[in-house]
């Protein structure tokens, strides 16, 4: 395995390796199974694997946790190397964005509901790293996880409408053995907040019950809600009930639905969701 800093070293390996198909895992590090995940099915589908490790501050806004997200670069390194990655990238922030023109690329409607809503800019900062890496890499398959739903959705609509060449791949979301979403931040959980946040997967599973039976959108996200709110110390961001992934209100033509959520404990904030 290669580990690189630099975009001109990355390219030239990949160069290097031409004919090869090529698939990109993005991430920022502090490695779980989800993003392990991403790599399995990296591998099964093409000739080389590039991840990337990079804490994008373009997409963090002021107060947030940019300095406090966690990060372990050696550890990473070295479960990046045991599941069969075989170019890691970590660029410093200054070779990420030299330079600074002023140009940004605004997402649509899609980034004014779940995490958009309370983010504003978030999902700006996402799609310059994301097509940062698509024109630096070159991947003929790029690899997200489903937990991030909104970011994914963005990304897919990214894609089609400008036609980028990636093909972006969605990879099911990965959980503890009590349903708990992995998750880079859920380090930052008491161990009494902790031992509450299955409750979130437990609410969705509620909600996706209440959906099978034919509970109007405003009722699911209601009981979901209360669920939450009455087993747990933690403060309900949202909880939304909308079609996917145009995340828009669900009509009569509505094939697919997501049921997300976003609850904040003391010092994290944890998302989750179920497509249906």
């Amino acid at each position: 395995m290669k580990v690189v800093e630099t975009i001109e070293e990355l390219q030239q390996l990949i160069n290097k390796k031409s004919g090869k198909t090529v698939g990109l895992v993005p991430t920022m590090g502090f490695l779980h199974e989800g993003h392990l995940s991403l790599v399995k099915h990296a591998k099964e589908q093409n000739d080389i694997v590039v991840m990337s490790i990079f804490v994008n501050p373009a997409q963090f806004g002021p107060g947030e946790d940019f300095e406090s997200y966690p990060r372990d670069l050696e550890k990473d390194v070295r479960l990046a190397e045991e599941a069969g990655v075989n170019i890691v990238f970590i660029p410093s922030v200054k070779e990420m964005y030299p330079f600074e023109g002023g140009i940004r690329i605004l997402p649509g409607p899609q980034a004014n509901e779940l995490c958009g809503a309370s983010r504003p800019g978030h999902f700006d900062g996402v799609l310059k790293v994301v097509l940062k890496l698509f024109n630096i890499v070159n991947p003929d398959r790029s690899y997200f996880g489903m937990k991030d739903a909104q970011q994914l959705a963005i990304i897919e609509t990214f894609v089609r409408d400008f036609n980028l060449r990636t093909k972006i791949v969605r990879v099911p979301i990965v959980r503890e053995d009590d349903g708990l979403a992995k998750s880079s931040r859920n380090v930052n959980l008491t161990p009494d907040e902790r031992a509450q946040a299955p409750i979130i997967h437990q609410a969705l599973l509620k909600g996706a019950e209440l959906h099978s039976i034919g509970l109007k959108p405003e009722q699911i996200e209601d009981e979901v809600a209360s669920y939450i709110t009455d087993g747990s110390t933690g403060e309900i961001d949202y909880v939304k009930l909308l079609s996917y992934p145009s995340l828009q209100p669900i009509t009569s033509e509505t094939d697919e639905v997501i049921l997300a959520v976003a609850v904040k404990f003391s010092k994290t904030r944890l998302i989750d969701n179920i497509i249906m």
